[in-house]
């Protein structure tokens, strides 16, 4: 499977951190620190742009480690990237806590996860 791939942002691309990792993490790619309130919700960008084979999809999916600790999720988890989006990925993070959280440039935000699917 070959997945073409443009990265607008300073960071890295997402890769799998270990031989058995089923997702790879994206990271937020923002000019300035972005906080969520509680309930707020918001779309992070990632500067992330894919292309994937017909019958593949990217499925976008929480970090357990923020949603655990800080209340921090995906509103329409998971968000699904069909081969035929051209667009930037981005990620709507929902605010589940009762405090403030803040998104730095670079903080890994979500999980993605190439999957087959039936065509």
């Amino acid at each position: 499977m070959e997945i073409k791939i443009i990265n607008k942002s300073e960071h890295p691309l997402p890769q799998y951190e270990t031989a058995h990792a089923a997702g790879m993490d994206l990271r937020a790619s923002i000019k300035e620190e972005i906080t969520l309130k509680p309930l707020q919700r918001q779309l992070i960008a990632t500067g992330l742009f894919i292309e994937l084979p017909v019958g593949y999809e990217a499925q976008i999916r929480p970090r357990s480690g923020l949603a655990y600790k800080h209340g921090i999720s995906i509103v329409n988890s998971p968000g699904t990237i069909d081969a035929d989006y051209r667009g930037e990925l981005k990620v709507l993070l929902i605010n589940l806590s009762d405090t403030d959280f803040k998104i730095v440039n670079g903080d890994r935000i979500a999980q993605m996860v190439v999957a087959r699917h039936e065509t």
